[in-house]
């Protein structure tokens, strides 16, 4: 297997049935062996088995708990690809994007969609777009990763060195987690930055609960920096 993108999803069925089929394409046009993992909550809460079954996807009910960390193990576990590429159920982040993600995956280990980057951007508001530099500012310097965007989950990864990660953060933190951890046991990590502008949500409510996503990050960052 080429490529796997995988997709957490917690009642994201409608917006799975805008994303699967451009997904869909942008396989078939690539020409690569690839495959479409759907992580879904445990136990089914829409219609997204029935969705994914019609588009040719792969449903996977997450292991250990309903977080976006056990989506993320979870999706890790059962991804077959040499490359494999995150991104949200939300529609904030095109599939058209991915050829480009695409064309540096034999040159670096870590291709990010960047909002962070000159010509890169996102819809959110300016409040939320504050914060959100303003965190990816704080792990980049305390954490001594290199790239501007941190946060975003939206990045292709070689399959082989993302199973060697134990990940155990829970929540959003994971993908901070995830891009410390393969700079810490690679001296010479590579990593890319291409500017791409995130989009609002297409369909239902955010999932980040602001107060929670805050303290878990500054724990995080504390966990992260002096645990061995």
């Amino acid at each position: 297997m080429d490529l796997s993108i995988v997709i957490p999803a917690y009642k994201e069925d409608k917006n799975l049935e805008v994303l699967l089929p451009e997904l869909n394409r942008v396989l078939s046009a690539s020409g690569l062996n690839g495959e479409i993992l759907v992580v879904d909550t445990m136990q089914p809460m829409d219609d997204a088995p029935a969705v994914c079954k019609r588009f040719n996807a792969r449903y996977i009910n997450r292991a250990g708990g309903n977080n976006y960390g056990d989506a993320v193990r979870t999706g890790i576990a059962n991804a077959d690809g040499k490359y494999v590429i995150f991104m949200d159920a939300d529609g904030s982040h095109s599939p058209s994007f991915i050829p480009k993600l695409l064309a540096e995956r034999d040159n670096y280990d870590i291709v990010i969609a960047s909002r962070y980057v000159e010509s890169g951007g996102s819809d959110n508001a300016l409040l939320l777009i504050a914060m959100s530099k303003t965190l990816n500012i704080t792990y980049s310097l305390i954490l001594n990763i290199p790239c501007n965007d941190v946060s975003n989950s939206f990045k292709l990864y070689h399959g082989e060195q993302l199973k060697k990660l134990e990940l155990f953060c829970d929540n959003f933190d994971i993908v901070e987690e995830i891009i410390f951890k393969l700079c810490r046991n690679g001296k010479n990590v590579r990593i890319k930055e291409l500017p791409f502008f995130f989009k609002a949500r297409l369909f239902g409510k955010t999932k980040r609960n602001l107060v929670l996503f805050i303290c878990t990050y500054l724990i995080t960052i504390l966990r992260l920096r002096f645990r061995k």
